[in-house]
């Protein structure tokens, strides 16, 4: 069930283990940006978890496209295409 996009955002505490690099990498942009380290991190991990969903549904498509299609042949895929497979006649 989503949240109503006018409420602020629910959160839960936890605790992580982060590879030491990153933690500091995201401890220095904290420091630029002039916000929280719980900030950086939460903004990265929302983002890292959008494209990994954009990534399995572009993936779900191909798949689709694959199976919907594996049945034509090359022919028949460039017809598909819209590729002219006849010369055309001349005036």
């Amino acid at each position: 069930m989503r949240q109503h996009p006018l409420l602020p955002p629910k959160k839960r505490r936890t605790t992580l283990t982060l590879p030491a690099d990153s933690l500091t990498e995201a401890q220095r942009i904290a420091r630029t940006r002039k916000v929280s380290l719980g900030t950086v991190i939460a903004e990265a991990l929302a983002d890292g978890l959008r494209r990994q969903i954009t990534a399995e549904r572009s993936e779900a498509v191909m798949e689709s496209y694959r199976t919907v299609f594996s049945g034509f042949s090359d022919e028949e895929m460039s017809i598909l295409d819209g590729v002219i497979l006849e010369p055309a006649k001349r005036n």
